[in-house]
């Protein structure tokens, strides 16, 4: 066919502006990319535990694009003006952003809070056993690893219990009480302190054992809290910052 034969594209073909072309495919990205921006830019400022934070972006990506919509069906001239309108609607990262920090901040607060509240009577249960099958296998800790152990396990049997409240006050009562700003960080010093208290003992205990030629049971018992050493100093370490940013 020569080339005169060729017949202008007419509406409906690949080149028609209709949203399907190039011009419709470049339109979309610009819209996409004024509310993901704007998502990028959130997920930056803020910190929290991956899952509620994914969510909570999920949840924000939705809302633009529905309030986008909504503009482009009351007349916006373009989709790519729809989505700048959502978006300013929305608010500036400086103006949103501190209250997603505060729910995350929480989010993170409670699992800190959850970790020592679940990890500290099983360690403490699992160090007793040790002690227990040292000496009846006829060997004996020496005293001051007993007494060592003892002021140890005492203080993580207090972050146990400050834990514990924590997840109380930021669950049920929060829904009558507000929750204290300062909440989050004394949670971030008691997973701290437990981290460390574990950390300790598990030295003291595990030698404590070793001299009285128990090793099976005090390599298990410390394995287990060198791991729940590692997690709750992450998750404090976590915690700590997320308050730092909370205003």
């Amino acid at each position: 066919m020569r080339a005169g034969d060729r017949r202008a594209p007419g509406p409906g073909t690949a080149g028609a502006s209709d949203g399907s072309g190039p011009s419709g495919a470049a339109s979309g990205a610009r819209e996409r990319s004024a509310i993901e921006d704007h998502l990028a830019a959130l997920d930056a400022a803020l910190s929290g535990p991956a899952r509620v934070k994914s969510r909570m972006l999920a949840e924000v990506r939705d809302g633009l694009t529905d309030a986008a919509d909504a503009h482009a069906e009351a007349g916006a001239p373009s989709r790519t003006a729809a989505a700048a309108r959502a978006v300013r609607d929305f608010g500036t990262v400086a103006e949103v952003g501190p209250a997603f920090q505060r729910e995350l901040t929480i989010a993170q607060a409670r699992q800190t809070a959850r970790a020592v509240a679940l990890v500290v009577p099983f360690l403490m249960a699992c160090w007793y056993l040790v002690g227990a099958t040292a000496e009846d296998a006829g060997g004996r800790l020496p005293g001051a690893v007993h007494v060592l152990a003892a002021n140890l396990g005492g203080l993580a049997a207090v972050a146990a219990l400050l834990a514990a409240g924590s997840l109380a006050a930021t669950g049920a009562v929060s829904r009558r009480l507000a929750t204290p700003r300062q909440l989050p960080l004394v949670v971030a010093w008691t997973g701290t302190t437990a981290a460390v208290a574990f950390a300790v003992s598990a030295l003291t205990l595990g030698a404590g054992a070793v001299l009285a030629q128990d090793w099976p049971a005090s390599a298990l018992a410390g394995t287990l809290t060198l791991v729940a050493h590692t997690r709750l100093a992450a998750s404090a370490r976590a915690c700590r910052h997320c308050a730092l940013l909370t205003p």
